[in-house]
Parts: C-alpha cells; structure tokens; sequence
C-alpha cells in the first residue's frame, strides 16, 4: 500500500492504473486490482477519530463504535476494488450529504460540549469532499468502460435495539430505478437469502424493512451516473455483541469469504443482463 494525494489518485484512475492507496490524510483506503464492472464500499466502516476533537466530544469511544459499521471493510475487502472510509461517522459522515454530515447531536444525544469552530468544520468537509471527487471520478471511468456498473455499499445495523425481529440482511432500494434493476435486486436478495453464516438464527433478507436506502453515497452516484446501480446492503451485527463490543472473527470471515464469490457471481449476472442494454 502507498501514500497518495488526492490529485494523485485521480490521476491515476484516469490512467487506468491499478494501486492500493491510503489517502493523503489516512482517510480512506482504495485498492483497484483490476478495472472490472464493479467495486465495494464500506463508508461507515471508520472509526478513527482526530485527537484534536477527544476533548469536545461528549459521546464515549464505545457509543461512537456502537453506531459505525466496524469489519465492514473486511467483508468487502476481497473485491477487485473495494472504497474502505477510515474516520468515525462522528467526525463527519459520508453517507449524509455536506450540509449536514457533521453533527451537532447523534441518536439522541448532544455531541460536542462546546461548539466546533469553522476551521474544525471547513476541515472534515474537506476530507468528505476529497473522498466524493475520487468517488466521481472512479463512477465516470468505470462507466466509460463499461456499458453497465453496480455498487455494493455495505453497513450494518444494531439488531438488539428492534422491539421486532429483524432480517440479517437489509437491501434499501427506495432511491433506485426499481423496475429498471428489478432483476439484480431480487437476484442480490436470493443471495444474501440464503448465506450459510455460522449464527443460531435463520438468514433472511427483506427489501426496505430496516432501512430504505437513503444514504448520501448512494444518492450522489445514482445522480452523477447513467447507467450504475448502488446496491445499499445492510447486515445486521450478528457478527459481534453490539452491547459489549466483541467481534466474532469466525461470523465476519464467513460473511467475507461468502461475498468473494457472491459479489463476483453477481456482477457477472448484472453484465449478462443490462450490459448489452
């Protein structure tokens, strides 16, 4: 892995080069083994938080892990390009829009004791507006070269605090041309339906049950491309005790190894049926 700036990394995605790049600034990670009709994204899976902010923030370390999407990344991470967010939603979030990804209060709660300034502000916008050029410009090559991309944007949520059941999977579709990908939808749904994970409970996956699809990612792709879907695909954390903040290694690997194939498979089928639309 090397060190890039932004301009450097934009370059090099012109170029058609492949790498595996930090960010300037260790905000995120993007590897591009091969320029194929697909990539994976873990914004969420952050959790770094500048030190300059530790005395302001009234929220502890575990009630800010509790609300990211930690070893998302991870899952994703065998993709032949895969976009991994480093920094806590609470620094700035990637999946809201500029205007209101940097919060005054989280889930109910106040989160700074005393107000960011605007420098503070002008620079988490920055990173957010860094990582979102690099998003345009891999969107607009891989469209170029192909006649049809889908995303896989994955997160997770905490199923415990549900006063119902819930399913393990989430795909949110309410801002996507659902009759347009009807087929890649149901067929992403059949997948992740039927996963073989090593929990003690049923896999089920539901369309807008949990979630709709929302998230800013989402909604900034699908408006500065033609023809790519973003698939925003929720897992909920039967991977980990989410009150405790345990990991289950043998549960993310699992989902991991799983979505090296099912994500490949998948995006083929995708190519199959829009791609010569």
């Amino acid at each position: 892995m090397i060190k890039l700036s932004i301009e450097e990394i934009i370059e090099k995605i012109r170029k058609e080069e492949t790498f595996h790049a930090v960010a300037f600034d260790y905000s995120f990670i993007l590897k591009i083994e091969d320029y194929v009709p697909f990539f994976a994204a873990a914004v969420h899976d952050g959790h770094h938080f500048d030190a300059s902010l530790w005395s302001q923030c009234l929220h502890s370390e575990y009630e800010r892990w509790y609300e990211e999407d930690p070893s998302t990344g991870q899952m994703i991470s065998d993709t032949p390009i895969t976009l991994i967010g480093l920094d806590s939603r609470f620094e700035y979030d990637l999946n809201r829009a500029p205007d209101t990804a940097i919060y005054d209060s989280a889930w109910g709660k106040k989160l700074w004791s005393t107000p960011l300034s605007r420098k503070q502000k002008e620079q988490q916008l920055q990173k957010h507006n860094n990582f979102y050029r690099v998003v345009k410009a891999l969107s607009h090559k891989l469209e170029e070269l192909y006649p049809a991309v889908v995303v896989y944007d994955m997160h997770s949520y905490n199923y415990k605090r549900w006063d119902r059941e819930v399913p393990v999977f989430n795909i949110g579709t309410s801002n996507v041309d659902e009759d347009r990908y009807r087929v890649a939808i149901t067929e992403w749904q059949e997948i992740l339906d039927d996963l073989p994970l090593p929990i003690d409970q049923e896999v089920r996956c539901n369309i807008n049950d949990v979630f709709q699809g929302n998230g800013y990612f989402l909604k900034f792709i699908t408006a500065n491309t033609q023809n790519t879907l973003v698939l925003a695909t929720e897992i909920s954390k039967i991977y980990c005790d989410e009150l405790t903040g345990q990991l289950f290694p043998d549960v993310i690997k699992s989902v991991q190894d799983l979505l090296r194939y099912y994500i490949k498979s998948h995006a083929h089928n995708f190519q199959t049926t829009y791609g010569l639309k």
